[in-house]
């Protein structure tokens, strides 16, 4: 091996970009020994500590941070709508039917519960009715009457597995690919890798459920150490969605802009005199970002635009029968879906929505009893996410609009309490729609009883690269140099994109 090129090391083809690289990769290993001290200061005053790598063009000290670029190779997928279930959906009482699990109920086996606790428990079959839809005859259970009319749209994946059974660590995994917080999310690896569309709309944007937001908070749409104009923006259900929007001072647009327009001026010469230095020019365009949705942002979220058959469809018309006091309905979820469609549309990239919120039966966490677990949630995302697929399918957005849905794991086939599920990190589905998955496809399985991944099993980090492909991203080149490493999505152990998921 030459000593221009070291181990470990993925150089781009660019002859420019990979002779910078080299460079900087010398000069980092020089800087780890004796003879390297002397340059730590100089190279931090350059802006290397934070300077970034990407398969791509660098742009972190770009003034448009969410400027587009162009992809690795043609993408599949041009936006995803993230439906992220909190607290951990089951699987066996949903698309993984089990009729092993359901023969053998009541049954004591002995089972890992946790991380290396192995106890014996009593098998708990599902008892919902599974029937097979659509020309696919995929399976779903009658705990989503309406997502199952959509099933030939669908692709589930039913063999991944993660690596805690907690739920903070678990929903900052599935988040960001890490256990542990201070690294970006899926939503701004996307945002850094192919920047934004509109640029008068946030390129990532997150909604909570009304209830609250995830146990492991702000992290699970941080840009980590990322600047920070590829963090997720938080849309809020009451008040005003983006908090500070409107000016407290009564000033008109024309003053606002000749202020931002002078803010702008200081700032570049300002940022000329400091190279490498990527938090001002994410804090340039938030300047303007956020002049621009003082406009941009009521427009997007009107739902008055709307037809009265494009709001029944999402179940925000009519009344709705509610199978138990505690369940919100379709109306905030559908909401919620109505309005992802509408940013995709106008061309935000990444828009994640939580379903479940707080702790307990507020969330999707059937510790206590599984069916009254689906009887709060799953009428308040069943026809919303009908609606949304259908929608988006009739406007012709679907076949470049990526939807993901899941939770942070699974839960086990055996009982807890009376009635209820633990989580289960080792075996888990997702499901994909649209964005250049296969419709009416089933990849994987979990063991007869739905404990653990067994035939093609997948860790989540080949969900996430998969993620990124069907975007045209080549997960081993999207990187971001920081602290002497190039930082992946998908982190330094091997990914594979799931290939057979592709139409």
């Amino acid at each position: 091996m030459s000593p221009e090129q070291p181990a470990g090391v993925s150089l781009s083809s660019d002859s420019q970009e990979v002779s910078r690289v080299v460079r900087r990769r010398f000069l980092w290993e020089l800087g780890a020994g004796f003879g390297g001290l002397a340059l730590t200061e100089s190279l931090r005053r350059d802006g290397f500590f934070t300077s970034t790598v990407s398969a791509g063009e660098s742009h972190a000290g770009s003034v448009h941070p969410l400027a587009e670029r162009a992809s690795h190779f043609a993408p599949r997928a041009k936006h995803v709508i993230f439906l992220f279930m909190y607290g951990g959906p089951t699987s066996m009482d949903s698309w993984d039917y089990k009729p092993e699990l359901q023969a053998r109920h009541g049954q004591t086996v002995d089972i890992e519960i946790r991380r290396r606790s192995i106890q014996q428990q009593k098998l708990l079959g599902s008892q919902r009715k599974f029937a097979q839809h659509g020309q696919s005859g995929m399976w779903g259970s009658d705990a989503f009457p309406w997502i199952n009319r959509c099933l030939d749209e669908i692709c589930v994946v039913k063999s991944l597995y993660a690596d805690t059974f907690a739920h903070g660590s678990a929903m900052i995994q599935m988040n960001s690919g890490r256990i542990i917080q201070g690294h970006p999310t899926v939503g701004s690896w996307v945002g850094y890798g192919l920047g934004s569309v509109n640029d008068n709309l946030p390129g990532y944007v997150v909604m909570l459920d009304p209830r609250g937001g995830p146990i492991s908070g702000a992290a699970n749409w941080s840009a980590g150490f990322m600047p920070a104009a590829y963090q997720g923006t938080h849309l809020r259900n009451k008040g005003e969605p983006i908090l500070d929007l409107t000016p407290e001072a009564k000033i008109s647009r024309d003053a606002q802009r000749d202020l931002i327009d002078t803010l702008d001026l200081l700032n570049r010469r300002h940022m000329r005199q400091r190279p490498g230095y990527s938090e001002l020019a994410a804090r340039i365009a938030s300047y303007e970002l956020a002049y621009q949705l003082q406009s941009t942002a009521p427009e997007a979220l009107d739902l008055s635009q709307e037809t009265e058959r494009t709001l029944d469809l999402y179940g925000l018309r009519g009344a709705h029968e509610v199978s138990h006091k505690k369940s919100l309905g379709p109306r905030p979820f559908g909401t919620q879906c109505l309005i992802a469609r509408r940013l995709v549309e106008r061309g935000v990239r990444f828009v994640q929505i939580y379903s479940g919120g707080g702790h307990g039966e507020e969330t999707w966490d059937a510790h206590g009893n599984v069916e009254t677990n689906l009887k709060i949630h799953a009428p308040e995302i069943d026809r919303p996410i009908y609606g949304l697929i259908n929608d988006l399918k009739q406007r012709g957005l679907l076949e470049d609009t990526l939807i993901v849905w899941g939770g942070e794991f699974g839960r086990q086939p055996v009982a807890q309490n009376n009635g209820g599920r633990d989580h289960n990190a080792k075996g888990f589905l997702y499901w994909m729609a649209g964005g250049g998955v296969k419709g009416g496809h089933a990849h994987g399985e979990t063991d007869p009883l739905g404990h653990q991944a067994e035939i093609d099993r997948h860790h989540v980090r080949d969900l996430h690269a998969t993620i990124l492909y069907l975007l045209g991203l080549n997960h081993e080149k999207l990187t971001y140099f920081y602290g002497g490493l190039d930082h992946k999505l998908t982190g330094v152990q091997e990914a594979d994109v799931i290939r057979d998921l592709i139409a």
